[in-house]
């Protein structure tokens, strides 16, 4: 089961959301309120977990498809595992 963010909603301006995690399967409805003090919520939007890995030739900065392509998001066109 997948664990999402939540983070209440601020009552008064300047007031910082209170945020945590709840286990949920991805069927079940998102929550509308705390668990514990019943403040209304939201459902937090994150990133994903992302594996890398060698290309087929064993060239670490060769793309997954294999294509041989540069790493993207390592910075200045720089592989991030040389």
């Amino acid at each position: 089961m997948p664990i999402y963010v939540y983070e209440t909603l601020p009552e008064a301006q300047g007031e910082a959301p209170e945020r945590f995690e709840v286990r949920q399967a991805m069927s079940e409805a998102p929550l509308t309120a705390h668990p514990e003090s019943g403040r209304p919520v939201r459902r937090v939007l994150s990133g994903g977990l992302v594996t890398f890995t060698n290309g087929a030739s064993g060239d670490s900065c060769a793309m997954p498809s294999g294509r041989g392509l540069p790493a993207m998001g390592c910075g200045a066109g720089n592989c991030c595992m040389n």
